[in-house]
């Protein structure tokens, strides 16, 4: 009787283990075939959280020359919210057709002018170099004036794609990142506020590589696919621009300078020297208006854009514009740091000497160099203008 019992027991024992072994191996069947979505979906978690940290590195560091929007400001910085950088082509085949008479026009003029080629045959290479320079002008008339509005803020639709434009044969991250790493020492040439600066520590920039990958998750996450449309490109405030050497225009400017031109001195970084500069001219704030919001060039054929940074009517990067006046009389010049200051020395010391005073929750990001990209008449006229921005009763 004991007997039994045992082998019962032992039988029962072996029963449960077989459930269980089977059970485990089930779990691990279960998990294995679910690793890959429970791995995806991990990384989108990842991803997600690498556009939001991205999307607060640019804000704080990169709108006040790409745009709070990303879409680029005129003479600062081009868009990086644009069909432009993801290679968007919205005339593929006219792309395509223009780009082989191209080719076929630089064969037949390297055959036109090479010694062995007989008269006849250059008359033969002359009419067909006329047939091509038709058919280019046929095909691409249509495009020109579609896409007109962007061609004048500096887009070529016969290049839509920046990484094929430079050259560049790797990833799109790959140069977004390398050109966070190194910044753009030669745009100084090309862009009016200067060279673009190193982002990583590694090259004594403020960003870790992590904090540099998160941007490059944030702006490729502007990418449309096959969903841009020509509204999109035409919200593109400024294009990118190809290496230019500014030697002949500065020698430009130097002869004008020399021989008498109009070309104005800039007013300088010395708040107190401009206030003199400006105190005998009459401020034009429709003018003022219009430099701000970046509509007309400064007499140095500046471009500012303040509004990039100090949006209308909501704080951006810098206050927001509407109310600047009253705010300066009600609370600005009330701090004991400022006393003695009138409401023109706080505009003027703020354009030309922003760190100088920092207003209490915004932090100093402002550009410096003003002073080189304004005359005296642009600076009275920024002055008046600011002036209208009282708060509305």
């Amino acid at each position: 009787m004991f007997e039994r019992m045992l082998v019962g027991k032992i039988e029962n024992r072996i029963t449960v283990g077989i459930v269980c072994f089977v059970g485990i191996m089930v779990l691990l069947g279960w998990a294995a075939i679910n690793e890959g979505g429970r791995m995806a979906s991990l990384d989108e978690t990842y991803h997600a959280r690498a556009i939001e940290a991205g999307a607060l590195l640019f804000t704080t560091n990169c709108t006040r020359c790409h745009g709070t929007d990303g879409r680029g400001l005129a003479g600062y910085a081009p868009g990086l919210n644009s069909p432009m950088l993801f290679g968007h082509d919205f005339y593929p085949e006219v792309t395509s057709q223009i780009t082989e008479l191209q080719a076929e026009s630089v064969g037949l003029n390297t055959e036109l002018n090479a010694p062995a080629t007989t008269a006849e045959r250059k008359t033969e290479i002359n009419t067909r170099l006329a047939e091509i320079d038709t058919q280019i002008q046929t095909l691409d008339a249509p495009r020109q004036t579609a896409l007109q509005a962007a061609i004048t803020n500096g887009y070529n639709p016969q290049q839509p794609d920046r990484l094929k434009e430079l050259g560049w044969v790797g990833t799109r991250d790959a140069f977004i990142l390398t050109t966070l790493i190194h910044g753009r020492p030669t745009s100084i040439n090309y862009w009016q506020n200067g060279a673009m600066p190193t982002w990583s520590q590694t090259g004594g920039g403020p960003l870790r590589t992590d904090q540099l990958e998160d941007l490059v998750a944030y702006v490729e996450n502007w990418d449309k696919g096959d969903q841009w449309t020509l509204d999109d490109l035409f919200a593109v405030k400024a294009f990118p621009i190809l290496p230019a050497d500014p030697a002949p225009l500065l020698a430009e400017i130097d002869l004008l300078k020399k021989s008498g031109g109009n070309i104005p001195d800039a007013v300088g970084s010395d708040p107190q020297a401009a206030l003199t500069a400006i105190s005998t001219l009459t401020g034009d704030p429709a003018h003022g208006s219009d430099l701000y919001h970046g509509a007309e060039n400064t007499l140095l054929g500046k471009t500012l854009v303040c509004s990039g940074c100090h949006i209308q009517t909501s704080n951006g990067t810098g206050p927001m514009t509407d109310g600047t006046f009253t705010r300066i009389q009600d609370i600005r010049l009330k701090d004991p740091v400022l006393a003695g200051f009138t409401p023109e020395q706080y505009i003027v010391t703020s354009i030309l000497q922003p760190s100088s005073y920092i207003v209490p929750g915004f932090q100093d990001l402002m550009l410096k160099d003003f002073g080189t990209k304004l005359a005296p008449q642009d600076l009275a006229d920024l002055v008046a203008y600011l002036k209208t921005m009282n708060q509305p009763q």
